[in-house]
């Protein structure tokens, strides 16, 4: 005898429970392993011999387009007449038995010493948000067994909004699977590049300023900033715009000769953008397949390491900038040498080939090298 539909509405309600727990409890330990405070995965040696052929990006990649799927049929079903409890069920039963653990289990076997620590922490993060719009969305389901309409439905936070942002979640995934370890580690060399760029435009906008003639007009403008702040339609970004823009542009006379050490900066700024595009071609675009099939590999140690010295490179740009802007040349002189020599030693890290060996690139470095130790 089929249930009623009082139980049927019980059964889903306890079903929907529990997949919202587990959904909670993958999140948090998503979270830890994004934050790199999880162990990476198990040794080689205590791993078990089925999970070393899974391919964990493939895995991950076709357990988030269950989940897209699954979600459309749960986003349709709460919002149309009559409404089911027993499908919902056996939807929320799936996902619960399948795509789900097979994400978490992704994650468990995306091995940091085969796919690196950076791309596994940013599996972790884009799986954790699945998994917590997919939360969001089952725990949207109509506990009374009424189709949800009105704002339930249609506002931003209503099952339509939160369908979308679970699609554009589980596309991140998918787009992360698709790009595979080298075309990660190409996409990262692009956002440090695009980060240097940026530095790059603003002291450069900056060194173009020209200095106030007549001291009232810097009277005034500290004027109109406070009679500014007495408004109350002045926004928090605008504030902010004002604190950034109100660096002093360099003097005419330039006493301390700030502008010779800032044409230095740009120049040697964008030879290290120039690097960032080498070793996009050179090195990243020719990365082998991952996983590799070559055992006790140190390719995934070098590219962790290449990635560890390249972040750092950014804020100490900006630390560069800022010492621009104090126009202390001590500090600039000293920044400068830091910076770039870090860039330097960076990019001699990959000199060599994945294999060892010299090439074209190598002898790029040593021009590099040089180049940026010219005045």
């Amino acid at each position: 005898m089929p249930p009623t539909e009082a139980e049927a509405l019980k059964a889903m309600n306890t079903l929907v429970e529990t997949a919202s727990s587990l959904l909670q409890q993958l999140s948090s330990v998503l979270a830890g392993i994004h934050r790199g405070q999880n162990s990476p995965t198990t040794s080689n040696d205590t791993k078990p011999e089925s999970s070393a052929n899974i391919n964990a990006l493939a895995l991950a990649r076709d357990s988030t387009a269950l989940i897209r799927a699954h979600s459309t049929k749960i986003s349709l079903l709460v919002i149309n007449s009559p409404f089911t409890p027993s499908a919902i069920s056996t939807i929320v039963r799936e996902l619960v038995a399948g795509p789900i653990p097979g994400l978490a289990s992704a994650l468990e076997v995306c091995d940091a010493n085969i796919y690196t620590s950076v791309l596994r922490r940013e599996l972790a993060w884009r799986a954790q948000r699945v998994f917590i719009e997919l939360r969001s969305l089952i725990e949207k389901i109509p506990k009374d067994g009424k189709v949800l309409s009105g704002a339930d439905k249609n506002s931003g936070k209503g099952s339509l909004a939160l369908t979308g942002v679970l699609w554009s979640a589980c596309d991140d995934v998918t787009a992360l699977a698709n790009m595979g370890v080298g075309g990660f580690f190409v996409k990262k060399a692009e956002q440090w590049r695009d980060t240097l760029k940026d530095v790059m435009e603003e002291i450069k906008e900056w060194g173009e300023e020209e200095p106030e003639d007549d001291e009232s007009d810097e009277e005034n403008e500290v004027d109109d900033l406070v009679d500014q702040l007495g408004q109350s339609s002045l926004s928090k970004q605008e504030m902010l715009d004002d604190l950034m823009n109100s660096q002093d542009p360099i003097p005419r006379d330039d006493p301390d000769g700030i502008r010779p050490r800032l044409e230095t900066s740009l120049k040697r700024m964008r030879l290290v953008v120039l690097l960032y595009q080498a070793i996009s071609k050179r090195r990243f675009k020719k990365l082998p397949p991952f996983p590799l099939q070559v055992a006790d590999s140190d390719l995934p140690k070098r590219l962790d390491e290449t990635a560890k010295q390249f972040e750092q490179l950014p804020d100490k740009f900006g630390d560069l900038a800022a010492a621009l802007y104090d126009m202390d040349p001590d500090e600039i002189d000293q920044t400068m040498t830091d910076v770039f020599s870090d860039a330097v030693g960076a990019g001699k890290f990959l000199s060599l080939t994945w294999d060892g060996s010299s090439d074209e690139f190598t002898e790029w470095i040593g021009k590099f090298e040089s180049e940026i130790k010219k005045p």
